[in-house]
């Protein structure tokens, strides 16, 4: 016991944050891109995974918000030049507030119909981005976002020889850990210990009086919400926001990475963000059949750890510790 509150007690995010800052300084341009790809994603699976682990619903359309989140700070910073400071959060308001909306009729159904409900709203998010060629720039989408200005960083000492790109790595960082942290005192509130009840057993939540429909409903348009901080920033990484942003290949990437990394476990996902973007990015360099190598791949990571990479590593870690157990009579 006291080992596990040991593990609990130590601030994860802050050890992890510590570590990353010195991607910029000890790796390459390289590394500091794909550490920048790694975190934003990092983001996006901790946001669905409070619907997938800690609430129990099948998302198959959360790149809605992602999306939503990429053309809102985009427009805002592009268009009407707003400064990142206020476009950042507005992008997560109206991230949320779509997801009020199409959440609202998701959460009558359960199941594979809120399933295929959920993607279904995409779809028409994705059209409207694809079409509306005077407000989202259609199939060609939002090139160009800038950057935020970042003055503030290079002024920190230490930080004055910094490219752009590594005072973006920084920032991006920076607001991953802050939304890393007030999503873990989410689902460790009384709010997320709800949110788990439902998830075991919709039933009897409903039986002790629980309005399952409106603890779902919350649940999603908070997820909603941090996709929109994740798709913002990669709008920015990417210098623009495009409709495959919204594609359902995009909602199934986020999915594979979240059970990839195991939906039971806060860093899992995260983890499985890093083992997918890291492979991806390792096996096209190596042959042009990547798909079919990082797909068996994949095969072999999920049949091998059925609980995904973090519960098979811990489900190992406590194999070994009976293991070593010294036996008693």
């Amino acid at each position: 016991m006291n080992r596990v509150a040991l593990g609990r007690s130590i601030p994860w995010t802050l050890v992890v944050f510590l570590i990353a800052v010195w991607v910029p300084a000890l790796g390459s341009r390289y590394d500091t891109f794909l550490g920048t790809q790694i975190a934003i994603d990092a983001l996006f699976v901790v946001s669905l995974n409070l619907l997938l682990g800690t609430t129990g619903l099948v998302s198959f359309g959360h790149a809605a918000y992602f999306g939503i989140g990429a053309y809102a700070c985009g427009i805002l910073m592009k268009t009407y030049g707003v400064p990142f400071v206020i476009a950042f959060p507005a992008a997560a308001l109206i991230a949320a507030f779509f997801a009020l909306i199409f959440g609202f009729f998701c959460v009558r159904l359960s199941a594979l119909y809120f399933a295929m409900l959920t993607l279904a709203f995409a779809q028409i998010v994705w059209a409207i981005c694809f079409k509306w060629n005077a407000v989202t720039g259609g199939d060609e989408g939002l090139p160009n976002i800038p950057y935020p200005k970042l003055d503030w960083i290079s002024s920190l000492p230490g930080l004055g020889d910094l490219s752009i790109a590594d005072e973006f790595y920084l920032l991006t960082i920076l607001m991953v850990a802050l939304s890393f942290a007030i999503l873990r005192q989410v689902i460790r509130s009384p709010f997320g210990r709800m949110l788990t009840t439902i998830r075991d057993n919709p039933e009897r939540a409903a039986f002790i009086g629980l309005n399952v429909r409106a603890y779902e409903l919350a649940a999603f348009v908070v997820a909603g919400g941090f996709a929109g901080l994740a798709g913002a920033l990669y709008g920015i990484f990417n210098r623009g926001a495009f409709a495959d942003y919204v594609f359902w290949s995009k909602s199934a990437e986020v999915l594979i990475m979240t059970i990839l990394g195991g939906i039971n476990y806060f860093w899992g996902p995260p983890v499985g963000a890093f083992a997918l973007v890291w492979l991806n990015q390792e096996i096209t360099s190596y042959t042009q059949y990547w798909p079919f190598v990082l797909g068996v791949v994949l095969l072999v990571l999920l049949f091998g750890f059925p609980g995904g990479i973090v519960g098979g590593l811990v489900a190992g870690y406590e194999r070994l510790r009976r293991m070593l157990r010294p036996r008693h009579a």
